[in-house]
């Protein structure tokens, strides 16, 4: 398996833990918002132990693949992840908090933003 096909993988498995983890990082955007800490959550998505943010969601402990952190656009600047010259860069892409997640996705092989529209929770008794 190449590289590629690897990453490829990775954010497949992340993208059914973060469909499982929607409502719940919905609900710490919105009130990372509304309480005046940031008007960009950013969520850190890891599979090893990371110092970057705060950690919300444990994946061992919820029997998922990918942990994750809560971070803010301004915490990414002071450590220097994102620099301030490339700040605006970062504002361009950004994508509405209200209906998309921002994540950091931090693998061995480095670290990649995506946007992750929030899903409407699926009801146990309905099919899929």
């Amino acid at each position: 398996m190449n590289q590629e096909e690897v990453f490829e993988k990775l954010l497949e498995t992340l993208k059914k833990d973060l469909a499982f983890y929607s409502e719940m990082i919905k609900e710490v955007s919105r009130d990372l918002i509304r309480e005046g800490f940031t008007k960009y959550p950013v969520f850190v998505a890891h599979q090893h132990e990371v110092k970057l943010g705060e950690q919300i969601l444990n994946g061992p402990e919820l029997a998922r693949d990918f942990s994750i952190n809560a971070t803010t656009l301004e915490e990414l600047i002071e450590k220097r992840l994102i620099l301030m010259e490339r700040k605006t860069e970062f504002l361009n892409s950004y994508k509405n908090p209200v209906t998309h997640m921002c994540v950091l996705l931090i693998t061995v092989g480095g670290a990649h933003f995506i946007y992750v529209p929030y899903k409407l929770k699926v009801q146990e008794n309905e099919p899929s």
